[in-house]
């Protein structure tokens, strides 16, 4: 056995080189459900890049390539110098920058994805490598090889942030929206550069398009559907728009001193074939700017919480249900307690569910019901007897309970509901 201070026989470079690429193969195996261990680090560790569902599926989509590149390096012996960056990763460091948001974040996941990635790799290379010696000069390649990844990548992920940050801080829209983004915070404002009247009624929206799209092609879109919801919804001008990034506008719709909008008339899905929209309430002023907005920013995280999401979400509808997004375990467990049977995902149960819900908040009125459903009378007192079958108690129990259960089911579908 050596002991402490015996010189060391070099390991045969290409003997590492082969056992190195066996292990790279297994490593590359079991690395799949560690790639979202990472991006939920970081969402942890680093509050600046937690955002939509958007934004979060490009940062793990970034950790994921980050992770394939760097073991190709280290099994395939790929020239540092020949290794670009991943292009999830160059998309994910241009949206940050289309968000305003730092590139010291960016910077820092790139830290904490490393050490995370070499604890998970010292790991399989203790497990699956028993000669200490061969273990040892493996372990040296790693990490020698993932520094050399990281400081090359993360120089050219911070070259494409910067170049995309200033192409969009260049361009007038990104000015306004920075302005925008100074008069939610409650700064002061130059509010006669944005082109848009503060002291009047108006209602703030949130639009996006979750699928890919090519450049500038889905803040176009999303221009389109605010230009048509103001006329649609008979906006005394043009609205104020801001793109957030390239998949996500904000915009404001002006009803000057006109305190309701006729919502039945919103029709996103004779607009656009696939864009969603959150909507606020009518506010009034530079406050009701700010107010409609947040409240517009609630609506969408309950959209996107749906499965499926609801292609117009409006603040009006959602009240509590807000409050349910952050513990859906807890939510689906209560649901089924208050609907029972009902509060399950069988494909009947949503026509039930709905009619219920309509029957309660027309105040029990069949008559009432049966119009808004365009149903006959007696086909709601049918599906109510039904609905009434699957129910833990009578509908005249925990009423209150019942309805929130029920918009719950209407608002989150089945997020929120129990397999049957």
């Amino acid at each position: 056995m050596p002991k402490l201070g015996d010189p060391v026989e070099p390991i045969d470079e290409e003997a590492i080189d082969a056992r190195l690429f066996e292990l790279g193969a297994a490593i590359s195996d079991g690395f799949g459900g560690v790639g979202r261990g990472i991006t939920e680090l970081l969402l942890a560790e680093i509050p600046e890049l937690r955002g939509d569902e958007i934004v979060e599926g490009l940062l793990n989509a970034s950790v994921e390539e980050n992770v394939g590149a760097m073991l190709s390096l280290l099994g395939l012996r790929v020239p540092v110098e020949s290794i670009a960056v991943p292009g999830a990763a160059a998309e994910y460091a241009r949206r940050l920058a289309q968000r305003g948001v730092s590139v010291i974040p960016l910077v820092r996941a790139y830290r904490l994805g490393h050490a995370s990635f070499l604890d998970w790799s010292m790991d399989q290379i203790a497990a699956q490598e028993k000669d200490q010696a061969m273990s040892q000069a493996i372990t040296r390649r790693v990490m020698r090889l993932s520094f050399d990844y990281i400081d090359r990548v993360s120089e050219q992920v911070v070259t494409a942030y910067q170049s995309e940050r200033d192409r969009w801080l260049l361009t007038q829209t990104a000015v306004r929206a920075s302005r925008v983004r100074k008069l939610l915070a409650g700064d002061e404002v130059d509010v006669s550069a944005l082109g848009y009247r503060l002291a009047q009624f108006h209602v703030a929206v949130i639009g996006w398009v979750p699928e890919p799209t090519k450049a500038g092609e889905g803040l176009v879109r999303l221009d389109r559907v605010g230009q048509t919801l103001a006329t649609e919804l008979g906006c005394t001008g043009r609205p104020l728009f801001v793109p957030f990034d390239e998949a996500v506008a904000w915009f404001w719709l002006p009803f000057g001193n006109r305190p309701e909008v006729r919502w039945s008339r919103l029709d996103i899905a004779g607009i656009d074939p696939t864009a969603h929209v959150a909507v606020g309430e009518l506010e009034q002023g530079t406050d009701g700017f700010r107010t409609s907005h947040q409240q517009a920013a609630v609506a969408r995280r309950v959209a996107l919480t749906a499965r499926p999401p609801h292609r117009v979400t409006l603040s009006e509808r959602i009240g509590p249900i807000a409050l349910m997004c952050g513990e859906l375990d807890a939510t689906r467990a209560w649901v089924r307690k208050v609907l029972g049977q009902l509060g399950t995902d069988e494909r009947n149960n949503a026509v039930l569910r709905e009619t219920l819900r309509v029957f309660l908040e027309h105040g029990g009125s069949y008559s009432t019901a049966a119009e808004t459903l365009s149903l006959h009378r007696n086909t709601v007192q049918y599906r109510l007897n039904k609905a009434a079958e699957l129910l833990p108690g009578p509908i005249t129990e925990r009423r209150a309970d019942l309805e929130l259960a029920l918009r719950a089911c209407d608002q989150l579908g089945s997020a929120v509901l129990a397999h049957g």
